[in-house]
């Protein structure tokens, strides 16, 4: 078993590099400008009014993006509805790391939480997303979340899905180089 310091340094590396990754991704795309998505793809776009998470979470996001959900369930996504330049696996597939959060879920009591993800292509036939266990996460105290990877086999418009106990959320993006 590992110790909690070297779980600490893992999840604390892991997390910066996502940031980065994160802060990478939009500049690119704010330089590049917001990729065009077809009409046919119902991409979510931001509510009205918007989603604002419960107290202590934080409710400041990057440029660019919003939160969306409910207290059950909530998740960060781009204001243009879009996933650019995922890193594609040499098996072909496109993968992406979800953050979902829930009010009252705390890491240490459930560090492999019961989260499923799933998702369907909507445009075209395609084999479902693969998903991978999810994991409790947190960069400080009170803060906790989930994270999830996913491969996508195409690229296109994608619905996903998440359920954690008795919340589901559900959301639409369009997955393009």
């Amino acid at each position: 078993m590992r110790s909690p310091i070297c779980l600490f340094v893992l999840f604390t590396s892991a997390w910066f590099a996502c940031l980065d990754t994160l802060h990478s991704t939009h500049a690119r795309l704010a330089s590049a400008g917001e990729p065009e998505v077809p009409e046919s793809c119902p991409v979510t776009k931001p509510p009205t009014p918007p989603f604002v998470p419960p107290s202590p979470y934080p409710n400041e996001t990057t440029p660019g993006s919003f939160w969306f959900g409910t207290n059950k369930l909530w998740i960060l996504l781009r204001t243009d509805g879009t996933w650019q330049g995922l890193p594609q696996w040499p098996d072909g597939t496109f993968r992406q790391k979800l953050f979902w959060w829930h009010e009252g879920y705390d890491w240490r009591d459930n560090p492999d939480p019961p989260l499923k993800v799933t998702g369907n292509r909507l445009d075209s036939p395609a084999p479902p997303l693969q998903s991978g266990v999810s994991h409790g996460w947190t960069n400080d105290s009170n803060h906790p979340f989930m994270t999830n990877g996913i491969n996508l086999p195409a690229l296109g418009c994608w619905k996903i899905a998440g359920r954690f106990e008795d919340a589901e959320l559900s959301f639409v993006v369009w997955v393009t180089k």
